[in-house]
């Protein structure tokens, strides 16, 4: 397990003076009623608006005492592919609910979580069915991004949540999003937070190639490097792909596998003067540890800003226990370890 904890300086969370007239209302204590007792729930549905038109739809979720006490939140972001706010992914063999369950811990003490579909995913708008073109512009990068800042925007607008208390979580993918879109939330003194989980250190360009050659017949390499050259050159995906590679470079993704393949999260989180919590599985087979892990970790230190990292053994890319080799970590509830790294970190640094 690798650490480095420094907590957020107390200024750092100072409310404005018009909300710290807002908070001068009378309000019980969630202590003076078992009905408000912490570790119950509940849960709101939303749809708010996306980047360039689309609608999202998602799940807020909050602890029951947000009725009458005022609560710190986080937009959780999902990975990859068609995964759900939850955390699914219909390509998995099993529910993961990754997501779900992070939002659950987080409720039951004291944190409020937005999660929600991707554009083309769930409830959201579905992708659309026009010209390539089309679809290229629907795929964007900094329309992913621009969701992610909707997101956060959207919890802002609930009155129970704390202004000067919220935060981004992505995982996998999604971290990379939370991290471009945590740049301009920043620099609006909007986010006071980073969690980046089971996410990337180097460009996925280089991850890609390392995994084809690590998993994939010798055929596919040559393939492979010539898809990732042409998509960095063109943003376009080449047509005629073998079978294989068809679902890793969809036709319509050229635009944003360009700017995906080509981001560095290393250098975004150097750059970055957000207080971070790095959460990584030992076990984890897509992002590696710790070739794949130590570039954030680095970054993390070398940047003097306050942020830990935590290395758990024997869990999964999804934040789950794994039994063995064979194990890939899908079902079954979070990992305590994970439970107990969130906790410590984001409970102090948003002080819920």
């Amino acid at each position: 397990m690798i650490r480095r904890r420094v907590l957020l300086a107390a200024g750092a969370l100072a409310p404005g003076t018009a909300w710290a007239q807002k908070q001068t209302r009378t309000q019980r204590s969630p202590t003076e009623s078992d009905w408000y007792a912490k570790g119950k729930t509940k849960e709101r549905p939303v749809r708010f608006a996306g980047r360039g038109g689309v609608t999202l739809a998602g799940t807020l979720l909050m602890p029951l005492f947000s009725e009458i006490q005022y609560v710190p939140g986080i937009v959780l972001v999902a990975g990859s592919g068609p995964t759900d706010r939850n955390g699914n992914n219909p390509l998995a063999p099993d529910r993961i609910d990754l997501l779900k369950d992070i939002a659950e811990l987080l409720a039951r003490n004291g944190i409020a979580s937005l999660r929600y579909d991707k554009r083309g995913i769930g409830q959201s708008t579905p992708r659309p069915r026009g010209s390539l073109e089309e679809q290229e512009a629907f795929f964007a990068w900094d329309n992913f991004v621009g969701d992610v800042e909707a997101a956060h925007a959207e919890l802002l607008r609930h009155d129970e949540i704390k202004p000067y208390a919220t935060a981004l979580l992505g995982h996998s993918e999604g971290g990379l999003l939370a991290l471009a879109a945590s740049e301009t939330l920043a620099a609006k003194k909007k986010l006071h937070a980073l969690v980046l989980a089971a996410t990337p250190g180097r460009r996925l360009d280089a991850i890609l190639r390392d995994q084809i050659a690590r998993n994939a017949p010798p055929s596919l390499r040559l393939p492979t490097d010539r898809v990732i050259a042409a998509i960095l050159e063109t943003g376009r995906v080449p047509g005629n792909l073998p079978p294989e590679l068809q679902l890793l470079f969809p036709l319509y993704a050229g635009p944003f596998l360009q700017k995906l393949l080509s981001f560095d999260p290393a250098a975004a989180l150097a750059d970055s003067r957000m207080p971070c919590l790095l959460v990584q599985g030992g076990a984890d087979r897509q992002v590696v540890p710790m070739e794949d892990v130590q570039p954030l970790i680095d970054a993390l230190r070398d940047r003097g800003v306050s942020g830990e990292a935590v290395v758990i053994p024997q869990v999964s890319h999804n934040l789950k226990a794994v039994t063995g080799p064979l194990d890939p970590g899908f079902a079954g509830p979070l990992s305590p370890a994970v439970e107990a790294a969130l906790l410590k970190w984001l409970v102090p640094a948003l002080g819920a």
